[in-house]
């Protein structure tokens, strides 16, 4: 098992990876670490991620039924900026923004 700070520098790297105007989930980032039941583990790490140089957009990550987990709404405010419409904080045309391609 990965320490935790090996963990999270390996989400952020993914996260990373997100293009800008799409969104990924907690699930497909386990997924694409080889621990598909990390997803909470991810979660945490996006939670601590604020302060990471280079910056993580963690905006870019939702729950799998394509909602804001975090009600905060700068996270809107990011994601609308990138042309991401939000409505009663679910993602609209979630399926189509949906990104996994992760190397």
């Amino acid at each position: 098992m990965r320490s935790k700070e090996e963990f999270c520098q390996c989400v952020y790297q993914l996260v990373r990876q997100v293009p800008e105007g799409r969104i990924t989930t907690y699930g497909a980032i386990a997924k694409a670490m080889g621990e598909p039941k990390a997803s909470r583990r991810v979660g945490y790490a996006m939670r601590i991620s604020g302060d990471v140089q280079p910056p993580v957009p963690a905006h870019r990550v939702v729950s799998s039924s394509g909602r804001i987990s975090c009600r905060s709404t700068r996270v809107q405010e990011f994601l609308e900026n990138e042309r991401i419409e939000i409505r009663q904080d679910s993602i609209i045309g979630f399926k189509k923004l949906f990104w996994a391609c992760f190397k």
